[in-house]
């Protein structure tokens, strides 16, 4: 598999991007994709993900109810809808997959930078 994100840019806060995460290769049907985001100085972090068989999404709690992850199965893309946008929100941000079952992601997209402006 491999994966190829795109969508990043420059935003007023309060504003919104969508990201996009194309896979190619195989299935994803037993794989968990996710996103990742990284800002200067910072550790990477778990932005949420989703079960790709059922779509059973997972946030974690700074996005919680602003950001939105979706699929699209038939074009084996991943959405990453960000809304009500926070200068803390600007990073560097990765698509990521594993195995549903596993616990490290061991596919990984390029980063798209998204930059939040105040």
């Amino acid at each position: 598999v491999q994966l190829q994100a795109s969508g990043g840019g420059l935003v007023q806060a309060g504003g919104s991007l969508r990201l996009s995460c194309a896979a190619s290769g195989r299935s994803l049907s037993s794989d968990v994709m996710g996103w990742f985001r990284q800002a200067p100085g910072k550790e990477r972090e778990l932005v949420g993900s989703i079960l790709w068989s059922e779509g059973r999404t997972y946030y974690t709690d700074s996005v919680e109810g602003r950001f939105t992850i979706s699929r699209d199965k038939a074009k084996k893309t991943m959405y990453l809808q960000m809304n009500a946008l926070k200068p803390e929100d600007t990073a560097a941000y990765y698509c990521a997959r594993k195995r549903r079952y596993e616990s490290n992601y061991d596919t990984w997209g390029q980063g798209t930078l998204v930059t939040v402006s105040s």
